[in-house]
């Protein structure tokens, strides 16, 4: 990483970084925009995804966000819906009250996944060092391609329109924090190129939320010292923000208030956990709701179960995660003496784990988690499956 004094830049390692080109490309609405193929006739109204429970409908029609009744959040929205308020992990009830004609779909998560690799595979032809970031966003490296940045641009945007049917949003700059941040601020359909020069006139009269990596917690301590949007992070000495925020993070915002980011993109990375939760629909007691909570037990370890199978991984670590009524959370893991796959050996940790937890309130919430993740063939055999029980505590 360079070296900054006073603003001003020790080390000719800056040169070597501005000559890199890093695109960000984001799907715009995903989910939403896949929907919109099925449903072609929903085009130009408000849309929201949310879980699999969602409102009913009469045959021949779609819900109505109206009608939803429960404790479920949308998992994102078309820009229609977005424009009367409505935004991810928002609760659905907040939702109906800003948008009540809205039509509510339910996710279908194969088919995302299937656009996903559609997309992926369509920008790997032209540009294969990629990033993968999540079902719908890539870092991509463009530096040792020949044509200019828009010219990549726009040739990126078209093959992903001709696999899929989509429209995309690209950033191109010099590092990833800026492609982020650049990505975002000519959506739907857009593209934008920044140099170093553009950040003082596009990137600074954002608001400091707009950085990545400035949460909720962050954004308010800066508000209570005066600063609102980058340009005036920017404008602090990295002494003041090192002495309110630590060393090192105070560091972080130094730079990237100046947009510098020097990350390499990371082109091949092993998971550290694969998890599956579901939040229900209303308040479950654990002795009351016994059955429905064993039920939904055995379906997340059997889920778990199957992504180790398909991702080629077994754990040697699981865990079980409760949110309560008050929103308080509990997380409990256990090791297992052989990492495993299996959903009854996933199932009777999880069980272990839910021994060591208070359950005398009524949860919101249940997880399973595995970790200390060893690829399939470096594992030991393990006997044959059998089947789950329905037993919520008890083997």
């Amino acid at each position: 990483m360079w070296g900054v004094k006073d603003g001003a830049i020790l080390s000719n390692d800056y040169d070597a970084a501005m000559q890199r080109r890093i695109a960000h490309l984001d799907m715009d609405a995903f989910y939403a925009s896949v929907e919109l193929l099925r449903y072609p006739e929903l085009r130009g109204q408000p849309v929201v995804i949310a879980g699999r429970l969602h409102a009913a409908a009469r045959e021949g029609e779609f819900a109505r966000l109206k009608d939803y009744v429960g404790r479920g959040v949308a998992t994102t929205a078309t820009y229609e819906a977005r424009a009367l308020g409505v935004n991810s992990a928002m609760g659905l009830m907040k939702a109906a009250r800003l948008a009540p004609d809205a039509i509510l779909l339910p996710v279908d998560f194969d088919q995302y996944r299937r656009y996903s690799r559609l997309f992926k595979a369509a920008v790997a032809a032209i540009a294969p060092r990629m990033e993968d970031r999540g079902i719908d966003e890539i870092y991509i490296d463009l530096s040792e391609l020949p044509d200019d940045s828009l010219t990549l641009a726009r040739r990126l945007k078209a093959a992903v329109h001709a696999a899929t049917g989509l429209t995309c949003s690209i950033g191109i700059t010099p590092n990833k924090l800026l492609s982020k941040i650049a990505s975002e601020l000519d959506k739907p359909d857009g593209i934008t190129v920044l140099t170093a020069e553009d950040v003082a006139i596009r990137v600074w009269p954002l608001a400091v939320r707009k950085l990545h990596g400035v949460g909720p917690r962050a954004g308010e301590r800066l508000a209570a010292i005066g600063v609102t949007t980058i340009g005036q992070l920017a404008a602090l000495s990295p002494s003041t923000l090192e002495d309110t925020f630590g060393a090192r993070y105070g560091r972080w915002l130094f730079e990237a208030a100046h947009g510098r980011d020097d990350r390499l993109l990371v082109t091949y990375s092993e998971p550290k956990s694969i998890s599956r939760e579901t939040t229900f629909e209303r308040d479950l007691h654990a002795v009351r709701d016994r059955q429905a909570l064993s039920g939904l037990l055995v379906d997340l370890c059997t889920r778990v179960a199957e992504d180790l199978k398909r991702k080629g991984y077994c754990a040697k670590t699981i865990g079980v995660k409760l949110r309560y009524a008050d929103f308080t959370v509990a997380t409990r893991d256990h090791t297992v003496p052989v990492a495993s796959r299996d959903a009854q050996e996933i199932l009777r940790a999880a069980r272990e784990c839910l021994k060591r937890v208070k359950l005398d309130q009524r949860l919101r919430l249940l997880g399973v988690r595995t970790s200390a993740l060893i690829r399939e063939e470096d594992a030991a055999r393990r006997p044959p499956e059998s089947p789950l029980s329905l037993a919520l505590f008890d083997d």
